[in-house]
């Protein structure tokens, strides 16, 4: 409808008489050209704009005008549904992005029995575990100090100066011990938790979707 959308506004249907009064229009030499113009293009249209109907009809001034309450009557509203709004491209590339998610969620939720759990503790992480490690080390050097006096004293009888030296290296002797046992013990849980990590990777990465479990 060319003339409905070309005026827009509040549009009723086309009755009997609408149509009659609409040829008439277009025969009178008493309106405007465009109206006339107009008139004729809404005559065959199932609708028409209430605005262009009442330019007409106070453009017309014949005698046979019928008035514009009884003109109107027993025509309906035509209302037009809204157009579908397009999703952007930014809006689809979101929402797939949110939907390959959610089956990465999914498929993580089926294999979570399956693959084996991250451990993801760093070493000293907790107040308890510093305050515990602090005791160890204080263990350690007070163990190293009394087997070095003990052991410079079985050596060089009860010389003060040298059983202090056997302390100290004890002390020193049992950092280092302590220092090689935590380096082996942090390469060995790193090298554990990359197995691990690797191999959940492998487990809870998503199938194709040609192959989707069912």
């Amino acid at each position: 409808m060319s003339a409905g959308t070309a005026s827009p506004g509040l549009v009723v249907t086309a009755t009997d008489p609408i149509r009659s009064f609409l040829s008439s229009a277009a025969a009178s030499p008493d309106l405007a050209a465009d109206l006339r113009d107009l008139a004729s293009a809404l005559s065959s249209e199932p609708a028409v704009p209430y605005r262009s109907i009442r330019a007409i009809w106070c453009a017309d001034s014949s005698p046979g005008r019928p008035p514009l309450r009884q003109l109107l009557q027993g025509a309906q509203f035509v209302l037009s549904s809204p157009k579908p709004r397009e999703k952007s491209d930014e809006l689809k590339a979101r929402l797939e992005k949110l939907r390959e998610m959610q089956e990465r969620r999914e498929y993580a939720e089926i294999v979570k029995d399956v693959a084996p759990k991250e451990d993801n503790t760093e070493p000293f992480s907790s107040y308890k575990d510093q305050l515990g490690f602090g005791l160890h080390v204080v263990v350690i050097m007070f163990t190293g100090y009394l087997v070095g006096m003990a052991a410079f004293r079985a050596l060089f009888s009860n010389s003060p100066v040298m059983n202090t030296a056997g302390g100290i290296l004890g002390v020193v002797g049992g950092m280092l011990m302590e220092t090689v046992l935590f380096i082996i013990r942090s390469s060995s849980k790193e090298l554990s938790s990359t197995v691990a990590r690797s191999s959940s990777k492998e487990l809870s990465s998503p199938v194709p979707r040609s192959k989707k479990l069912q």
